[in-house]
């Protein structure tokens, strides 16, 4: 599988998101020399709190409370979990939701999706997009997922995201944009992921940019 490297937007001080920058920096990677494509893409992540459940089940203590659910664009019949506390990540079938839903034994807390448009550049695959809550129109992130087409090593692509990261970085300065990208960095040894990228890297670094976003809306 491609390696991929995702980033979200960090507004300047004072400046706040909104659908213009998306739009700036969507014209931004056509500038850039990206063609678009006409497929939309989604990723879609659910935050899950168990149910209480009966007397003679397994109390609620017993089951993990940080349960987060992703659903990969590019990985639509598998499903991934990921439980922080444990630092694990469990890929399950795509049905295991209507199972959930059969079982009672969690429930969708907050559904965030992550979708917009994609481009090709070259050996690049690029996507833009916002994120936001179901059901409505909220703006709560800018987001960029940049997937390297010929290599399937983290460490091997490193030098050359790297040098792309620096370059996208100086276009967007050009571009007096109110704001950067942020790489969502996240540590794949905790979770015991090597070298070779996998649908489990991906889901972590989604995981990780929602925390980052999250936490920037609170300060």
């Amino acid at each position: 599988m491609p390696v991929k490297w995702l980033m979200h937007w960090q507004p300047n001080q004072g400046s706040t998101l909104s659908s213009q920058v998306l739009a700036e920096v969507c014209q931004c990677v056509e500038g850039f020399g990206a063609a678009a494509k006409d497929r939309k893409w989604r990723t879609t992540l659910t935050f899950y709190r168990p149910m209480a459940r009966d007397s003679a089940a397994a109390p609620v203590s017993d089951v993990p409370r940080d349960l987060l659910g992703i659903a990969l664009h590019d990985r639509p019949s598998a499903y991934f979990f990921i439980l922080r506390h444990h630092r694990i990540i469990l890929q399950a079938d795509a049905n295991v939701q209507l199972l959930m839903d059969k079982l009672q034994s969690y429930k969708a807390r907050v559904v965030l999706h992550f979708e917009g448009s994609q481009y090709q550049l070259g050996d690049f695959q690029l996507r833009v997009g916002k994120c936001g809550p179901s059901m409505s129109e909220t703006l709560r992130g800018i987001m960029m997922e940049v997937e390297y087409l010929p290599l399937s090593s983290i460490e091997k692509s490193r030098p050359i995201m790297e040098a792309f990261f620096d370059i996208w970085h100086e276009t967007i300065t050009k571009a007096s944009l109110p704001g950067h990208f942020v790489i969502s960095d996240s540590n794949f040894s905790d979770y015991g992921l090597q070298d070779y990228y996998s649908p489990q890297h991906t889901s972590l670094q989604y995981a990780t940019c929602i925390a980052q976003l999250m936490s920037a809306g609170r300060s």
